[in-house]
């Protein structure tokens, strides 16, 4: 076949599809591994299709701008850490997702929010847990892993920690929206057996991992937990090696699902130990962890590799999400 036939043929194939199960490994069309990629999350579980049209689009509007943003700082030059930052803040301001603005409520009608960063070159890495009044808490815990000793400050202690580094604060009650409240009175009234409880129980948290120019990994994740929560729980997200985790000899990987289940299977170390001492691919290492690991709807993790192949694998009904790299893909996607 000619040279310019061939050529043409492949600027009309689509870069890549996101699709449970399916390699997500991409090169430029000139063989050589993308110079940077990104993926993002918006939480996974029972998303179901019949939600009308106009919410669709407009969860495919958000995930489209949050992706927006990250690939910006990257083909920009700038760094892993700064663009999923960056992607995690732009969800925690949008309702839409359970993170900062609109995130659940627990049983006493409040909001705990828990976030973790890790940057891959050097296993830095900050997490918050029950926060109420930080309006980022990614932010803040970039913060712990630059500005502090530590690594994981949780209720009034890092809340503390965030008057010290003036961050930006809001009453716990700046993080309503009608839609969660409705979902805490229906899981109220499963408890007093009055109903069949929240009829869309997605598991709410947003992520990003990406790979910059530099070759460094980064991984960000952040959540409200879960509806009705109580006892100051706290699930796998601010979890270092559970929900977040990045190590720039093997990937970067944020989780979203039934956070007992990943503390369990320490789920995003486990998918980096697979690739590092046994040798398996990101796709291949997130395949068996999710899908032989965890039960099924347990949810999913997205994953940047130090090759920059990308992985998006779940076991729930959906998962919102979405990847863009160095050689031009940009999608976004719910379903397979």
């Amino acid at each position: 076949m000619p040279k310019t036939v061939l050529s043409l043929l492949l600027a009309l194939v689509p870069v890549a599809l996101l699709a449970q199960g399916k390699a997500d490994v991409l090169l430029h069309r000139d063989g050589a591994p993308p110079r940077w990629a990104i993926a993002i999350h918006g939480g996974a579980g029972v998303i179901p299709k019949t939600m009308p049209e106009a919410t669709k689009r407009e969860y495919f509007q958000s995930l489209a701008a949050a992706l927006k943003a990250g690939q910006d700082v990257l083909a920009g030059g700038g760094t892993s850490l700064d663009a999923v930052e960056k992607v995690v803040r732009t969800l925690e301001d949008d309702p839409r997702f359970n993170a900062g603005k609109g995130a659940v409520y627990t049983h006493d009608g409040r909001h705990e929010l828990d976030a973790a960063i890790m940057r891959g070159k050097d296993l830095a890495c900050g997490s918050v847990a029950a926060v109420t009044t930080v309006k980022n808490p990614i932010s803040l815990a970039r913060l712990v892993m630059e500005k502090s000793p530590h690594v994981f400050l949780a209720g009034g202690g890092a809340e503390a920690f965030a008057d010290s580094m003036k961050v930006p604060r809001v009453p716990n009650s700046y993080f309503d929206t009608d839609l969660r409240f409705q979902q805490l009175q229906e899981e109220l009234k499963k408890e007093r057996g009055e109903g069949p409880g929240n009829p869309d129980p997605k598991h709410g948290t947003v992520g990003a991992v990406a790979l910059d120019v530099h070759g460094d990994l980064a991984a960000a994740t952040s959540t409200g937990g879960l509806t009705n929560k109580r006892f100051g729980r706290i699930g796998d997200v601010p979890i270092i090696g559970a929900g977040t985790y990045a190590n720039n000899r093997t990937c970067a990987i944020s989780s979203t699902g039934f956070g007992e289940q990943f503390i369990r299977h320490s789920v995003s170390h486990d998918i980096s130990a697979l690739m590092e001492y046994r040798g398996l691919t990101l796709q291949q290492a997130a395949d068996e962890v999710i899908h032989k690991k965890l039960n099924p709807g347990d949810g999913g993790i997205i994953g940047v590799a130090h090759d920059g192949s990308i992985a998006l694998v779940f076991n729930s009904e959906g998962m919102f999400r979405g990847a863009a790299d160095s050689g031009g893909r940009f999608e976004v996607k719910i379903w397979e």
